[in-house]
């Protein structure tokens, strides 16, 4: 299917479009990079407990599998996706003021639903805004989004040390100003009209072409990786409780999730070398292997004595078990999906890996909260089952592209 042609505008190159980009991306993953590690810490310290918690992350994941398609969808039938990104991230600062009332139960989750609804679908619109500046003008879409790599590892660590200094109340004043930077950088989003195809979450696109992506290898291989990716909720909701449990300070929490991210980036720099070869099969099922160890060995570390080293040792599997079932997704769609149904084909990704992560989240409180680190044995069961689908998706994988 051709692209509609460019309008005499839509040719004229923003001035500075990789420098305003960058800056995008570099303001938009302070917020992010906060959240994930620290925002539990908070809820702890605010006097939830584990269940309580639990619903408090996984109530914004339900919702957000829903609103995210139907906000971008919006964006793409805007006049500029811009002022949309401008609007949605004004918005998220409002809320998260929300924040800084009385933190009961029901105040808390309310912001939270109310928050993820403005939040999740920033980096989406972001990475369209870029997407476009890649297509039209031939800019390097990795020379902008590391900045927002970079800009996550500096949240981790130096989340990390301003907590230590002045305690886990902080959390809430860290988004709030990341989030105020994100508008100001937000302000000076390049202008780049519609799309000239929709999103990769247009919920127009889902729609129409979902039907032809319904056969047994591309369901089984992306509910699959949702299941495996969604074997690290107990990680995300937990660890950084957890280690803060056993004595282990706040800069030392920043520096180990910081690790992660540095091991993530790590494959995906040597992957084309190293793995490149591989089929997307092959690669899912060293994630879901990675998974399992990574599982099995993060409630040993503490009571065999490998002390914060073993730590930073498992979290090198983060390189495994989730950079190369991100890098497998999109080499299976690259590989098997034609060019016009790769907008709903990473839109289903989305929803299952969003979905099946809602629920393991929901399920790690009580497990938490019975079983402590030892929780981490329950998700081995998980990336099994994601195996377990991995598998029968090769038995059923096409001899020729499919959705067409």
């Amino acid at each position: 299917m051709p692209l509609p042609p460019l309008s005499p505008e839509q040719l004229v190159k923003p001035r500075h479009f990789e420098l305003r980009m960058s800056l995008i991306y570099a303001t938009l993953f302070v917020s992010l990079g906060t959240h994930v590690p620290y925002f539990p810490l908070w809820l702890e310290a605010k006097g939830f407990d584990a269940r309580e918690i639990a619903v408090i992350l996984a109530a914004p994941m339900f919702l957000r599998v829903v609103t995210t398609p139907l906000l971008t969808a919006l964006a793409d039938r805007a006049a500029d996706r811009a002022n949309v990104y401008i609007g949605l991230v004004g918005a998220a600062l409002l809320l998260s003021a929300g924040y800084f009332l009385p933190p009961t139960y029901a105040m808390v989750l309310t912001v939270s639903m109310a928050l993820t609804i403005v939040w999740t679908p920033q980096s989406p619109m972001a990475d369209s805004l870029a997407l476009s500046g890649v297509r039209r003008f031939g800019s390097n879409y990795t020379s902008m989004r590391k900045w927002g790599s970079i800009s996550y590892l500096f949240a981790n660590v130096a989340g990390g040390f301003i907590l230590a200094a002045t305690g886990s109340g902080a959390v809430p004043a860290i988004i709030f100003m990341a989030l105020a930077a994100a508008l100001a950088a937000a302000l000076l989003a390049p202008r780049m009209g519609r799309p000239r195809r929709s999103s990769p979450l247009s919920a127009a696109d889902i729609q129409h072409s979902a039907p032809k992506l319904l056969n047994a290898y591309f369901l089984y291989f992306s509910i699959g990786v949702g299941v495996i990716t969604a074997s690290h909720a107990f990680l995300y909701g937990f660890v950084s409780i957890y280690w803060k449990s056993i004595g282990i300070g706040d800069s030392v929490v920043g520096l180990l999730w910081a690790w992660g991210v540095v091991s993530e980036v790590c494959m995906f720099m040597m992957f084309t070398r190293f793995f490149n070869s591989f089929s997307v099969v092959s690669i899912m099922v060293m994630a879901g292997v990675g998974s399992i160890a990574r599982w099995i060995a993060f409630p040993l570390v503490w009571p065999l004595g490998l002390g914060i080293a073993g730590f930073f040792a498992v979290q090198t599997l983060h390189a495994v078990s989730v950079a190369l079932v991100l890098i497998g997704l999109q080499k299976m769609i690259g590989e098997t999906i034609s060019e016009e149904r790769t907008g709903a084909a990473q839109g289903i990704a989305y929803f299952s890996n969003g979905f099946f992560m809602a629920l393991v989240t929901l399920a790690s409180g009580p497990l938490y909260d019975r079983f402590g680190v030892d929780g981490f044995f329950a998700m081995v069961p998980v990336a099994l089952v994601g195996l377990v689908l991995i598998g029968l998706a090769a038995r059923s994988a096409p001899q020729r592209r499919v959705g067409r």
